[in-house]
């Protein structure tokens, strides 16, 4: 994990050795008895950092790397219980159904193969009906991608629409007649090209069953999941506001707290428990302190990890070290209207030395300040880019440094305008 954490996030080591080891807990835990498994609880985790440090980095790239139900909420989107908003409850639930969506796709790529062959047998069966004579001539064709634009007739399931809270009842009383209902079909006539993705739809969902994919979803939310909360220092407020009024400040915290010790949500899908579960949350915590959080709050994240503000030698490897760094994705941008860009080492070095002069002296934002930079570099052969193709543009430290007056020129002004 660590390994893949440093292909795309430069420094922060704590950070990413604190994630990666949690991770690897997880895994751990699951090899231990039964009856030892169950007490091993998860170290959750509070990154604090200034903005642009590579917190949500960390988050975005171990859900790619996290082959367990993964979700990254927005602590800002919820509102204590009994006001109007979303609740903290949600989180459990939009997690559900990540799991679900991820144990389907699980499911399809197992069953793919036997999928295409079912799906082989039903077009040709269209194609040729009973005839067995020449189907393996047929079946070669359809391979070939050759019969693409014959048409066939073949039967579509309708789905009957969703039916609201109000009707469950009456559903569960005529429960036959409902599903045969939901079974209904029609025969349509279409190209086979547009009647494929039709059929191994069809196909996946009768191979599929519903309560199977909800129980081993459910199992894997309880087991594995993983919860990042991001900007948790904006639900937190300094001691001598702290009984204000806002609906998304101290309640949300306090509502959060059942939720990160273990308790149970109730879904649409089941229970689910939130014992075994990983929270990992993060924030600047720039208007206030860590320890302004509730106290009880600050005990269930136990392992807390300050991520560092960036160097002017940090902004450099951030554009040069990462598999996909922002100057390589300017020269593949440019490459597509056949345009060659070329950064020299020097000129480089000189965004980096203007991001971090910009971060002092207007607003410390991090590593977003060189998308801030590299764009005002870049705007005019952006803008020119489709009447210049062929070319090749150099830039220079003296081109970044022309840029960088103008943006400092109006940096300095920004301090005075009210």
């Amino acid at each position: 994990v660590m390994a893949q954490l440093d292909r795309y996030i430069v420094g922060q080591r704590d950070a990413k050795k604190t994630v990666a080891v949690a991770y690897r807990n997880r895994w751990r835990r699951h090899r231990l008895p039964e009856d030892l498994k169950e007490e091993v609880m998860p170290k959750n985790i509070l990154m604090v950092g200034p903005t642009g440090v590579g917190k949500t980095e960390i988050a975005r790239r171990l859900s790619k790397l996290s082959q367990s139900p993964f979700i990254k909420v927005e602590a800002t989107k919820f509102t204590e219980i009994g006001f109007h908003g979303r609740d903290v409850d949600q989180i459990v639930r939009d997690l559900v159904e990540v799991a679900i969506n991820m144990t389907k796709t699980k499911l399809r790529k197992r069953l793919k193969k036997q999928i295409a062959k079912t799906v082989e047998d039903k077009i040709l069966k269209s194609l040729v009906g009973q005839s067995k004579g020449d189907i393996q001539k047929w079946r070669e064709h359809l391979r070939k991608k050759e019969l693409e634009d014959m048409q066939i007739d073949f039967e579509v399931q309708i789905k009957e629409p969703e039916q609201n809270m109000e009707t469950i009842a009456q559903h569960l009383a005529k429960f036959g007649k409902y599903s045969q209902a939901q079974r209904r079909s029609e025969k349509k006539k279409m190209r086979i090209s547009e009647a494929r993705p039709l059929i191994e739809e069809m196909e996946m969902e009768n191979h599929i069953k519903n309560e199977d994919v909800t129980q081993e979803a459910i199992r894997s939310v309880e087991q594995d999941g993983i919860v990042f909360i991001d900007e948790i220092d904006k639900i937190c407020t300094s001691p001598e506001n702290r009984h204000s009024g806002d609906a998304s400040s101290e309640g949300v915290q306090r509502d959060l707290l059942p939720i990160i010790e273990g308790c149970t949500i109730s879904t649409k899908h089941g229970n689910v428990n939130t014992d075994h579960i990983l929270f990992v949350a993060s924030g600047a915590f720039s208007a206030c302190k860590p320890s302004d959080l509730l106290a009880e709050l600050q005990g269930r994240l136990p392992l807390k990890v300050e991520l560092k503000g960036l160097s002017q030698e940090d902004l450099y490897r951030i554009l040069t070290e990462p598999e996909n760094n922002l100057i390589r994705q300017q020269v593949e941008l440019m490459k597509t209207e056949g345009v060659t860009l070329i950064f020299e080492e020097e000129a480089i070095r000189a965004i980096a030395r203007v991001s971090s002069d910009l971060n002092s002296s207007v607003e410390d934002i991090g590593a977003r300040r060189l998308h801030t930079v590299i764009e005002r570099i870049v705007d005019d052969i952006s803008f020119e880019a489709p009447e210049r193709s062929g070319e090749t543009v150099t830039f220079t430290a003296d081109d970044v440094n022309k840029r960088a007056e103008m943006m400092m020129g109006s940096a300095n002004l920004k301090k005075f305008i009210i």
